[in-house]
């Protein structure tokens, strides 16, 4: 592996998921604590109420990143701890009210980052939507767009001296699952509206970055995307070629990737009908003949909005899927198909497949279609991770995973892509979403009985390799 000098290195986390202090300083309610606690939709009804209790342990969660020592950390604030809203359900005129002790915790944490000498990374929305706002229309509403801008100036107004570095949303196909039915806040809705949630959630990206751009001296602006990663299934120039048209395409059939002939599924993961819209400012010409039934409405300056210029593309990546040529296997025609893993293929303990070369080839694809400098802004994997006798958590796979994902990454930037850091996720073990606390991504071990943090061998494996 061999990364420039001037590579960022950093670690990931998000506020519901770490921070816990639900009941704290007048925070209020967010859809993943009605999905878990109303709707009991997450794995034995577990929520992100306490979770690691960042909220009274963040000295010691600073401490253990700087003993890492990587300089950067990605995190997330939580919407519902800054900012109360009223239970005026029918009213549109949305402004919320300023919570002072939730803007004063994240004084503290972005204080503490700054005395550690670590660089702090903000992603101001990870899915913790308020409540109150959920109970107005939430994503399906086209005033959210208002809405995150209110939140976003403040915000940035209040920090926009410290904080340089801005990612807007992280993951909008997740946000769209919460209107899919596997997300918070579990809703199902028509196709129809489903376009115009999407359109809704980039709108938002749109207004947060004019927002930042217009409080921030110096601002350095982008998005967490994320998506299972299209690679081509061998060398064979067919099946690059068909590599290629997977990385556009737009719809599914049967749970798999179909040649553009009309479907009518829509593939939310695909990275063309997003990004295009922020980086090129326009949807893909073929949405609007393959799903013209669906698309959403679009005023006069929309796509202007969302396009406005970002600085950076950050891209989560986990797993990835091999495409070959031939719309099935054997076929000798101008479509493709993904290709199924061998029984026994290596996995992670959430069951995602492992697959380092999705790394190398995706980064190219965005790179080359975007021109935009790319941060990978989570990457990791999660394990049945214990602390055994000799009290240490024994990681080796993680380590090898990570080994296998960062040389592929290697590899991109040796072939010319601009890939400027590497974010890990992430920091802590933590509240998985639907899966609760059934899953560890983390570093470093926490117990979430006693809150004891033990860091695990991939901890100081990766403090070793950022040291060099």
């Amino acid at each position: 592996m061999n990364f420039p000098k001037d590579f960022v290195w950093g670690v990931s986390t998000a506020a519901y998921q770490i921070e816990g202090g639900l009941d704290q300083d007048n925070k209020q309610e967010t859809i993943w604590d009605s999905y878990a606690n109303d709707l009991h939709r997450t794995q034995d009804g577990f929520s992100g109420s306490i979770a690691c209790d960042h909220y009274h342990h963040m000295e010691e969660d600073l401490d253990l990143i700087k003993d890492l020592g990587v300089k950067n950390y990605r995190f997330s604030t939580a919407w519902s701890r800054v900012l109360s809203y009223e239970s005026e359900y029918g009213s549109q005129a949305v402004k919320g009210i300023v919570n002072q002790k939730g803007l004063d915790f994240y004084k503290r944490l972005v204080d503490g980052l700054l005395e550690r000498g670590i660089t702090p990374w903000l992603t101001l929305y990870h899915w913790d939507l308020p409540l109150e706002l959920q109970r107005k229309g939430g994503f399906s509403n086209r005033d959210i767009h208002n809405w995150i801008s209110d939140y976003t100036d403040l915000m940035t107004r209040t920090f926009g001296d410290k904080i340089k570095n801005f990612m807007t949303l992280n993951e909008m196909p997740c946000i769209l699952g919460g209107y899919q039915g596997w997300m918070a806040p579990g809703l199902v809705v028509s196709r129809r509206e489903m376009f115009n949630a999407m359109h809704n959630i980039l709108l938002c990206h749109g207004s947060m970055t004019r927002t930042i751009r217009a409080n921030v001296k110096d601002a350095k602006i982008g998005f967490a995307h994320n998506g299972c990663a299209p690679y081509p299934a061998s060398d064979d120039p067919k099946d690059i070629a068909a590599w290629n048209k997977a990385c556009e395409c737009l719809e599914m059939a049967d749970n798999d990737y179909a040649p553009q002939k009309g479907t009518g599924k829509f593939w939310t993961d695909n990275p063309t009908y997003w990004c295009d819209a922020i980086h090129l400012g326009k949807y893909p010409e073929k949405a609007f003949k393959i799903f013209a039934d669906s698309m959403p409405v679009i005023k006069d300056g929309d796509m202007e909005l969302i396009s406005t210029p970002v600085d950076f593309h950050g891209q989560n990546l986990y797993e990835g899927c091999a495409i070959a040529a031939g719309s099935k296997e054997n076929a000798d025609d101008d479509g493709f198909h993904k290709v199924h893993f061998a029984q026994g293929n290596n996995i992670t303990a959430a069951k995602w497949p492992i697959t380092p070369q999705a790394m190398r080839y995706f980064m190219n694809f965005l790179y080359n279609r975007y021109k935009k400098p790319i941060y990978l802004t989570e990457n990791g994997m999660s394990g049945a991770d214990v602390v055994c006798l000799d009290g240490k958590v024994h990681d080796e796979y993680r380590i090898d995973y990570t080994t296998r994902y960062l040389t592929e990454l290697s590899k991109a930037i040796q072939d010319g892509s601009d890939i400027r850091g590497y974010f890990h996720w992430s920091l802590l073990d933590n509240f998985e979403w639907s899966h609760g606390y059934t899953e560890r991504f983390g570093l470093v071990h926490v117990d979430y009985t006693t809150q004891k943090r033990t860091p695990k061998e991939s901890y100081y494996w990766f403090k070793d390799l950022v040291s060099k």
